[in-house]
């Protein structure tokens, strides 16, 4: 349905995509931001069939819409060579499997040793010049799933799935103590803890925070926890379990014990409709950084 062709992308209009406008396919489907549909109404970055039109054209079923996807972007990720991981991979998404101990992006202009300055590498060796773009972050030492978009429609599109969460991550994470109940809902705002510059803490002035969890296995001083998110606050596992008692094996960050070399966090799972060919898409990302084997959670 779709195909590469330079910097443009061509779609073949399906009938679930018939007699929408070409505004309505950009905006409301695909959540364009005003800034990409002004400069393509402006500069013609949307045909059909190979001509500009009018963005109100209604489509038909095989009318052949080309974009504008790939024009170069400015950006002050400097792109460094580094073997990713890739769990799936289109001309829109990328989804890759983090290792523990790296950042996902730069926190100052120039900096590299970043998933962001492998990702912009992988990207230029593709011919493509757009901007490094993650749709969800996780802490440099936990591992797992990351999903990046490969242009800014993507990315826009992407960002309004997971506010509506319509992308569901699922982590498991090794914990101290025994969890009861075995399966619940923790719903704590969080907020910074004003005596710690990278900590942070449950806080009635904090922002709403909701996590579910289920007990999958127990050991006699640990429990192997499936978790997954409906907001994503920084640190919000982290937090929310050593609220309840039972901080992360390895985060001593939030009173966990030393005797693993990170915190035992893993995004196991990454479960999503793809916003441009409508299938599902399913990651399940193997670590062999744990604790324990993991290979149970895989189902």
């Amino acid at each position: 349905m779709w195909t590469r062709k330079g910097d443009w992308l061509e779609c073949i209009i399906p009938s679930w995509w018939s007699g929408l406008t070409i505004e309505q396919l950009l905006k409301d489907v695909w959540a364009a931001s005003k800034k990409l549909a002004h400069r393509w109404r402006m500069e013609h970055g949307v045909k059909l069939n190979g001509q500009a039109v009018l963005w109100q054209t209604v489509l038909n079923e095989r009318d052949r819409l080309q974009l504008y996807a790939y024009e170069p972007e400015p950006s002050f990720i400097v792109p460094e060579y580094r073997e990713l991981s890739i769990l799936w991979e289109d001309d829109h998404l990328l989804v890759l499997n983090k290792e523990a101990g790296i950042d996902i992006h730069p926190s100052e202009p120039g900096q590299t040793g970043t998933l962001a300055n492998a990702v912009a590498f992988y990207l230029q060796s593709q011919a493509i010049l757009t901007k490094v773009r993650h749709i969800h972050r996780l802490d440099r030492d936990t591992s797992g799933t990351i999903l990046f978009a490969k242009h800014p429609l993507a990315g826009a599109t992407l960002d309004r799935m997971l506010a509506h969460r319509a992308i569901k991550r699922t982590y498991v994470a090794l914990v101290h103590g025994r969890l009861s109940p075995k399966s619940g809902t923790i719903s704590a705002p969080i907020g910074r803890d004003r005596h710690h510059p990278t900590r942070r803490r449950v806080s009635k002035t904090g922002a709403k925070a909701v996590t579910h969890y289920r007990v999958i296995k127990t050991f006699p001083s640990t429990s192997l926890v499936e978790l997954s998110l409906e907001t994503g606050r920084t640190h919000q596992i982290r937090v929310h379990l050593a609220h309840l008692g039972h901080p992360l094996v390895g985060d001593v960050l939030y009173g966990g014990k030393p005797v693993f070399h990170r915190h035992a966090l893993h995004a196991a799972k990454l479960t999503f409709r793809h916003p441009f060919t409508n299938e599902e898409v399913i990651c399940l990302a193997p670590t062999s950084d744990f604790p324990i084997d993991l290979s149970c959670t895989y189902n």
